[in-house]
């Protein structure tokens, strides 16, 4: 166990061997602290690791890579949006 000092701006220093690193600190009570480190997934990129996004992602893939690249009709793409935001 280390003793640290909780410096007059409220940090402690782990050490420079988790400089860049992130940490989840969870206080489980008042003044206990767990601290781990690892990988998080940002809020606003969770969809991409439910299942249902997942599956819908893999087959996007395997279509892009198995129909070659083209140009888009940007003219055509227009009228095809214009036509799709016309009331049913």
């Amino acid at each position: 166990m280390q003793v640290k000092t909780v410096g007059a701006n409220g940090q402690i220093t782990l050490g420079t061997g988790y400089a860049g690193q992130t940490v989840a600190v969870e206080e489980v009570e008042p003044g206990v602290w767990i601290i781990k480190v690892g990988d998080f997934v940002p809020r606003n990129e969770r969809w991409l690791h439910e299942p249902d996004a997942s599956t819908k992602l893999d087959r996007a893939l395997a279509w892009a890579e198995s129909h070659p690249r083209e140009k888009t009709d940007l003219k055509l793409l227009e009228e095809r949006s214009q036509h799709d935001e016309s009331p049913a």
